[in-house]
């Protein structure tokens, strides 16, 4: 049975402002995964979102999420520390 992810603290903003520009934003319950799946303007983007506040090592990818980043052969997968990290990649989609 897989655990459900831990959220981080930074997520609530992220979710807001990628939706404040018109993103789509689902919430991905699956730890080892991804924590957002994010649809812009015809771009999906998979979003794993990190507390950048936090020192490097407390935002280091789980095993299971490098393991999933690893075998990951899209290049929309993105690891994402504050609001301005999530806003360049919706700006990037433009």
């Amino acid at each position: 049975m897989r655990m459900a992810a831990r959220r981080d603290a930074n997520e609530d903003q992220i979710i807001s402002a990628l939706k404040a520009c018109g993103a789509h934003v689902e919430t991905i319950n699956d730890a080892g995964r991804f924590d957002l799946l994010v649809w812009y303007r015809g771009h999906t983007l998979l979003l794993e979102v990190k507390d950048g506040r936090k020192p490097p090592s407390a935002r280091a990818l789980t095993p299971a999420e490098q393991k999933f980043h690893d075998r990951w052969p899209g290049d929309n997968l993105h690891i994402v520390l504050g609001v301005d990290d999530a806003l360049a990649l919706l700006k990037a989609c433009v």
